[in-house]
């Protein structure tokens, strides 16, 4: 069972890391307002990923009892394992999205002048969702060694 601590932190680590975008993203800020906040938000970033980092190395436990250790399994080596594979499914997802993202506009500019286009334009959509597929192959295979 998790303590409300373990629920609460890092949600609010997450929105301290987030909030100095929150203008940036309603579009009220100005370059140098939004380099500004960038750089705070890059810098609360890896200064969380340096404490976490940190609490790994000194074996800081913020988990309150001895049967919660007992009760977990696995090893470092395993949830890194778990980590490649999810950033396999996702970065290959993103580069998915802005294969399409480019090929789609040309597909349909390339339909609407001449439509014999159109087999030819669906084969270089397709190949960008293929990046996607080859990503999640790769994921099922890491767990699988897992």
């Amino acid at each position: 069972m998790l303590n409300i601590i373990e629920i609460v932190l890092p949600l609010v680590l997450v929105a301290l890391i987030l909030l100095p975008l929150i203008k940036v993203f309603q579009g009220k800020t100005n370059k140098h307002q939004t380099k500004v906040r960038l750089n705070t938000h890059l810098a609360l970033f890896f200064a969380a990923i340096v404490t976490i980092v940190l609490f790994e190395m000194v074996k800081v436990n913020v988990s309150a009892a001895e049967g919660d250790l007992a009760q977990m399994t696995g090893s470092i080596a395993q949830g890194l394992g778990f980590l490649s594979a999810a950033l396999a499914t996702g970065m290959s997802a993103l580069g998915a999205g802005v294969a399409v993202a480019a090929a789609a506009p040309a597909a349909i500019g390339a339909f609407s002048e001449n439509e014999k286009n159109f087999g030819k334009s669906l084969i270089f959509v397709a190949l960008g969702e293929g990046v996607a597929i080859y990503g999640l192959l790769i994921s099922i295979l890491i767990i699988n060694k897992l």
